[in-house]
């Protein structure tokens, strides 16, 4: 069965954060991976703009949690947390719509995976627990407040939820992703194409 991955877009998303999975996991698919990626947002918008002003289309509205079409794997990239104003990640944070939604895919069984800043609206859907976890370095303290422990990684495994540090690290966590879901010789080949050396500053933490 293909695995459906999508990576959920809103307004000031970082790019590299969304760009670089996107890639890894189109390239795995290429290599052989049985796995579809989409673009996605919450509700219906034809396109995003990222946080530096690139203007992304996307490929169509994230499927309700529990729906036949819901993706297996939901990746949330960051943006935005640190900034002064209502923007990106803090904005989608207060207004808890990407937090709930999030919430609901992951109490139907999907696997959420988050990049940068991206693991505060994880950490707003309640599904971190107390950790561990990692964000980008701009909200480790925050993420600590919450009463998550915080490990020196540059991506946590904790099963069901992965996280991963800033911007660069979306590259591990997808490397990993598709170590993980679709084998090591593909995530190999992936790397190769990338010419990108994974990081082994991986915490695989299953719970149970």
């Amino acid at each position: 069965m293909t695995t459906a991955i999508d990576i959920l877009l809103y307004e000031e998303f970082d790019e590299l954060d969304a760009i670089g999975p996107f890639e890894v996991f189109q390239t795995a698919a290429s290599a052989g991976a049985d796995c579809s990626v989409s673009l996605v947002t919450h509700e219906h918008q034809e396109r995003v703009t990222a946080s530096h002003g690139l203007d992304v289309g996307v490929d169509g509205q994230l499927a309700a949690a529990g729906d036949a079409d819901a993706p297996d794997i939901l990746v949330v990239p960051g943006g935005g947390w640190s900034g002064e104003g209502e923007q990106g990640v803090r904005r989608e944070y207060d207004s808890r719509n990407l937090p709930e939604e999030i919430s609901a895919h992951h109490a139907a069984g999907t696997t959420i995976a988050s990049v940068c800043t991206g693991a505060m609206l994880l950490e707003r859907a309640g599904i971190l627990g107390d950790g561990p976890a990692i964000t980008h370095k701009s909200a480790i303290e925050d993420l600590e407040a919450a009463g998550v422990k915080v490990p020196d990684r540059r991506v946590v495994d904790t099963g069901q939820v992965i996280t991963a540090g800033g911007v660069t690290s979306g590259l591990d966590l997808a490397l990993h992703l598709v170590k993980r879901e679709f084998g090591e010789a593909i995530a190999d080949d992936v790397a190769t194409v990338l010419e990108y050396e994974p990081s082994d500053e991986i915490l695989v933490r299953r719970q149970r």
